[in-house]
């Protein structure tokens, strides 16, 4: 948690000046006060980068607020461990509550955003049956995934033109984009990834 914190801080100061540009060409327009609400300082979506989903639409993570994410990075061509990471997300699903489950959303981030289009990502969405509303599959640009998973230290580097080593973490994120759980390893007790769902989900 503590390097999380670390790296989360050291992305965020590099966009500090481009951010103040932007906000004071903004300072006169009016603002929802939702959107007024000041995120707190180790979230997430303080991350300035854009995403591709399943469905080619482009957003930022920010536009998640709200919801507690479940987030793990895959790549859809993976033959041993990401099976074992998807079906890890599904029995967690399954475990919580419907409850919890309304207020939350499983994401999947490819690191291997050159293979994984927005086409083939909703092919494996379906494959998968996670093509509900529940699910969602994220690309981003080169540097864009290498920032996010540095950020949750998770690490991966391309061992073969079709493979990639890399790390088995689970996250849950709150609903203002703060980490507040990490599970790592295939298959290991996911209790208190279950319990940190139902506590940041149900108010």
């Amino acid at each position: 948690m503590k390097l999380y914190k670390l790296m989360l801080l050291s992305f965020l100061l590099l966009g500090v000046s481009c951010k103040n540009d932007k906000n004071k060409s903004e300072e006169t327009e009016p603002v929802a006060q939702a959107e007024t609400e000041a995120l707190p300082e180790m979230s997430v979506f303080q991350l300035p980068s854009s995403w591709t989903t399943q469905e080619g639409e482009d957003i930022q993570l920010e536009e998640l607020r709200g919801e507690v994410l479940v987030m793990v990075m895959i790549y859809t061509s993976c033959q041993a461990a990401c099976p074992r990471l998807v079906a890890d997300m599904r029995n967690i699903q399954k475990k919580v509550s419907e409850e919890a489950n309304e207020k939350t959303k499983y994401v999947f981030v490819s690191i291997d955003p050159e293979v994984d289009t927005p086409k083939r990502l909703k092919t494996f969405a379906k494959e998968n049956k996670m093509n509900n509303d529940q699910w969602l599959f994220l690309r981003g640009n080169k540097d864009a995934t290498r920032e996010f998973a540095a950020v949750l230290a998770v690490n991966y580097k391309r061992i073969s033109p079709m493979d990639f080593s890399h790390s088995n973490i689970i996250s849950v994120f709150d609903k203002d984009g703060v980490l507040v759980h990490q599970k790592e390893g295939l298959g290991t007790d996911d209790s208190k990834t279950i319990e940190a769902i139902e506590e940041h989900a149900i108010d």
